[in-house]
């Protein structure tokens, strides 16, 4: 059986504020997530992240709680509204921990898409691969202080 989500959370030696901006800035996400991202950075926004190799991949913004909530829509087929049912949910949520962040990344709905089972465990594990290898470079870049910015 395929799991629904996957789910991390870390202590980032860093205030909320400057998380927010690493998580939702495009000159931001690049240094840490992909080679290319745009952001509409409010519900409803669009957006697009590229990594070289692999291709583009669109998404749809679905909450903006500054500085403490960022959600999107994401590996819908292009074109189509996301949705429950044809995306994934990617949720981060950053709680202020004594000055430092606890962030809490999730990403949900697999098992909702219409696709076959090898096509959901393909996904989930890359997925899974993906989200521990891209927060370890979160947590490189902030703790590497390169030109971190607070909008």
């Amino acid at each position: 059986m395929i799991a629904d989500h996957i789910e991390r959370e870390l202590l980032i030696e860093a205030p909320v504020d400057v998380v927010w901006s690493v998580v939702t800035e495009p000159e931001q996400i690049t240094r840490w997530f992909t080679d290319g991202a745009e952001l509409d950075l409010h519900p409803g926004g669009q957006g697009a992240f590229s990594w070289n190799g692999f291709g583009k991949v669109v998404l749809q913004v679905e909450r903006v709680e500054r500085p403490h909530r960022f959600a999107f829509r994401w590996s819908h087929p292009e074109g189509e509204q996301a949705h429950a049912g044809n995306s994934t949910l990617v949720e981060f949520t950053l709680t202020d921990v004594g000055g430092n962040t606890r962030l809490r990344v999730v990403e949900s709905g697999l098992t909702a898409i219409d696709w076959t089972d090898d096509q959901k465990s393909e996904f989930y594990d890359s997925h899974t691969s993906g989200w521990d290898r891209h927060l370890g470079d979160l947590v490189k870049y902030i703790a590497g202080g390169r030109q971190l910015s607070v909008r």
